[in-house]
């Protein structure tokens, strides 16, 4: 892919093209949904600024950001064939690694006691901002499917994926014993 020149002035009416040429506004669901993806791809950006010294979450993180890529490519494709291998799509693959890694880190960690909050080192924390902004893409495309087909190998990936990153925020935290926990009304 060779880009050139960034601005078109093709969108200046309020209308985007998706991988087909076809012509939506951009607040259409389609539209949305891989806006949300870019925003959780942004996110993840963050929290690597955190993980250079944890190569091996960073490494996860860096495929991560490149499937969410695949996922935005998925979403602005529409269509029923979610099988072809001239389209971009999500697989069941790379579903089955994220659930992997999320087994491999979870083996370690203790069961939770209460509600993990936001916190502890900065990985963790962002992990949890880009978490939240998953589950907001998730919902974005399950409005999406209820209108028009989705690969449902897109749906699993971005469920599981905000999965692993709250997965990954509680084994950031767990050496320093640095995971912040809710405590139900601690405050009244």
């Amino acid at each position: 892919m060779r880009l050139s020149k960034i601005y078109t002035k093709s969108g200046d009416d309020g209308e985007t093209s998706l991988s087909d040429g076809t012509r939506v506004a951009k607040h259409d669901p389609r539209v949305a949904s891989y806006g949300a993806v870019d925003e959780t791809n942004a996110a993840v950006g963050l929290v690597r600024l955190h993980t250079s010294d944890l190569p091996e979450y960073d490494a996860m993180l860096g495929r991560i950001q490149d499937d969410l890529f695949d996922l935005g490519a998925d979403l602005a494709q529409p269509g029923t064939d979610f099988e072809s291998a001239e389209e971009l799509r999500i697989t069941e693959p790379q579903v089955a690694r994220l659930e992997a890694e999320i087994d491999a880190m979870n083996a370690d960690l203790k069961p939770l006691e209460s509600f993990t909050l936001p916190g502890g080192e900065p990985a963790a924390a962002h992990l949890h901002l880009a978490r939240t902004v998953a589950r907001r893409a998730e919902r974005e495309i399950a409005q999406l499917a209820e209108y028009e087909p989705v690969n449902p190998a897109a749906v699993q990936y971005i469920n599981r994926v905000s999965d692993h990153f709250f997965v990954m925020s509680r084994a950031i935290n767990a050496p320093g014993n640095r995971e912040v926990l809710w405590r139900p009304g601690a405050n009244r």
